[in-house]
């Protein structure tokens, strides 16, 4: 399940309020999301939702609607959509049986489903050849996911070593990793204005220090509360794209 680790929620640091709740929650609770928002009755998500599982959550508490996250069947280092963050949690096999999967993502209206021992979503993902940013197979958990039972290991980025983001995450109930890191030279950023416009290239140019761009810069920006949210996520899509470990 990727995320962004140093984000706020209702003005609490995200792992702050993840170790107090003890669980990783669905946007239907938190109000927070680095995609759409629309989890409310009648939104998208909800719609969405609704269709996919046959109105089963329609009427249910917030609390019990399923999490998501995506099947890593890349084996990348960043997990398995790191469109929607530099951090991630990787889940313990158990989950599998909990679980349900689409392809693609539940926004496109897919009619293409599986479950842990009946899916062939992998190879459907695998022919369209998708960009890095897209064509991760959805993920979704349900149940309760208690970090201490259901989470093998947080995995961070290395631009969060020595910050309040890893002295969160060592109060954690689970065990913390560090992946290669997002690394992103701003003249790459100048070399490709068309990927999510001008304006934003220009914007990640001058959130970058000495060069470089980092998940951390970008979430030090985000929390300054002095950009447009949706700017900023173009800037990360520009990091996740072209500044991944495997590229």
């Amino acid at each position: 399940m990727n995320f962004h680790p140093d984000r706020l929620v209702a003005g609490e640091p995200i792992l702050r309020r993840m170790a107090r709740d003890g669980a990783y929650l669905s946007q239907f609770v938190t109000g927070t999301s680095n995609g759409g928002l629309t989890a409310h009755p009648g939104g998208d998500r909800w719609r969405w939702e609704s269709r996919m599982f046959g109105a089963a959550y329609d009427a249910a508490p917030a609390q019990q609607r399923p999490v998501y996250g995506a099947l890593n069947h890349l084996r990348r280092s960043t997990g398995g959509a790191p469109r929607f963050g530099s951090a991630h949690f990787r889940l313990a096999p158990e989950v599998l049986a909990r679980a349900t999967f689409c392809y693609p993502d539940s926004s496109t209206l897919p009619t293409a489903f599986g479950v842990g021992d009946r899916c062939d979503l992998v190879r459907r993902a695998l022919a369209d050849q998708q960009p890095p940013l897209d064509g991760h197979v959805e993920a979704h958990v349900h149940g309760r996911v208690s970090l201490a039972r259901d989470v093998a290991a947080l995995v961070l980025d290395p631009s969060h070593r020595g910050t309040p983001v890893a002295e969160a995450a060592a109060a954690l109930p689970c065990p913390v990793e560090w992946h290669p890191g997002f690394r992103l030279p701003v003249e790459v950023l100048d070399a490709n204005p068309e990927f999510r416009g001008p304006e934003i290239a220009a914007l990640g140019r001058r959130l970058a220090e000495n060069g470089l761009l980092d998940p951390r810069m970008i979430g030090d920006a985000a929390r300054s509360e002095e950009h447009d949210p949706q700017d900023l996520k173009k800037v990360w899509h520009y990091l996740a794209h072209f500044g991944a470990p495997e590229r």
